[in-house]
């Protein structure tokens, strides 16, 4: 029997224990890794190899839609399930633009996990049922394919978006993204003016209702 392998990314530690402890009581399931960070996932996706990723959504550092993006869209693609605590229009809608083949609620029962993963390993996709109906309202609704402010931005600008709000200093981003500390200006003074921001609380406000940060 082939063994699905399986890399998990989440950031709280005692969770990904017990997500680990559950998945491989199924004989067919093997967790080839963890992660805590979208760095994490990306690295550990091309060292591991991994048949499905699990992927939490809002991890300091590399945020998992970020993360989703870059692995889906890969060569090889990799086969995401993204796993989160919300199941609104705007975090279907950005797992889904991002690649995700499947979004499981923290909220689901361990079987709806299970299946989940099997169902986009064989080459299908699984969303839970609340999340179907999210699905269903967005086809329909038009403004599905109005631009996500979030898409104004590059990845770079998104990544010292989530730095600020994560409370991080000019110089503390630039030690962090491995670039001056002028250009870490640039980008927030561009972010901002893209975002028509005008301080940094309404900068963490922003990336706060925007699952960038604080969102589980």
């Amino acid at each position: 029997m082939n063994r699905i392998r399986l890399l998990l990314v989440e950031d709280h530690e005692l969770i990904r224990g017990g997500l680990r402890a559950l998945l491989e009581q199924h004989p067919d399931i093997t967790v080839v890794g963890e992660g805590a960070s979208g760095e994490d996932a990306l690295r550990l996706a091309e060292t591991l190899d991994p048949d499905v990723v699990l992927m939490d959504l809002s991890m300091p550092g590399m945020n998992g839609l970020d993360a989703t993006a870059r692995l889906a869209g890969g060569r090889p693609a990799r086969s995401v399930i993204v796993l989160s605590a919300h199941g609104t229009q705007k975090f279907v809608r950005r797992a889904l633009r991002a690649g995700a083949r499947g979004y499981v609620l923290k909220s689901e029962r361990t079987a709806n996990l299970v299946e989940a993963v099997r169902a986009v390993y064989g080459g299908g996709t699984w969303f839970s049922d609340a999340v179907h109906g999210v699905i269903a309202s967005l086809v329909s609704d038009p403004r599905f394919m109005e631009s996500d402010p979030l898409e104004r931005l590059s990845q770079r600008q998104r990544r010292v978006l989530q730095l600020i709000a994560e409370g991080q200093t000019n110089r503390e981003i630039a030690e962090t993204l491995g670039i001056g500390e002028s250009t870490v200006d640039t980008h927030r003074t561009e972010l901002m003016r893209r975002l028509d921001l005008h301080d940094v609380a309404s900068v963490v406000r922003f990336a706060c209702e925007e699952g960038l940060v604080g969102v589980q």
